[in-house]
């Protein structure tokens, strides 16, 4: 089997992520977010135009499982710490949300300041 050379990093990656994580008080886990977002490693890396309905139906169960101000908080802070791995594409991270018609709170992005925004829920 033959592996592509982006692949295995972000996987190894995002392995390490789900191992390192701290825990959270929220009711969301890291791992959890990490497993919705997946399918969005390659796109937001490597991509272009719309992202793969794999990864806006990841978006969308992250969007809903994600329903109180902790959560939120949480999840936004390990998108951060995922995207500081990663480093994603700045305008595919920032437009994830609207192509997968999704809300978030907060910009996918390893400059998010995740204390600043207003996790209404």
């Amino acid at each position: 089997m033959k592996y592509s050379s982006v692949a295995v990093p972000a996987t190894a990656t995002l392995m390490l992520l789900i191992v390192l994580a701290p825990a959270a008080e929220a009711a969301i886990a890291c791992s959890d977010v990490i497993k919705d977002l997946r399918p969005c490693v390659n796109y937001l890396v490597n991509g272009s135009g719309m992202p793969p309905a794999a990864c806006c139906t990841g978006a969308s169960n992250l969007a809903s499982s994600a329903s109180t101000s902790a959560d939120k908080k949480a999840a936004c802070e390990c998108i951060k710490t995922a995207a500081k791995k990663l480093n994603p594409n700045p305008q595919l991270a920032k437009g994830l949300p609207g192509n997968c018609k999704i809300s978030l709170p907060f910009t996918v992005s390893p400059n998010v300041d995740c204390s600043k925004h207003a996790f209404i829920t």
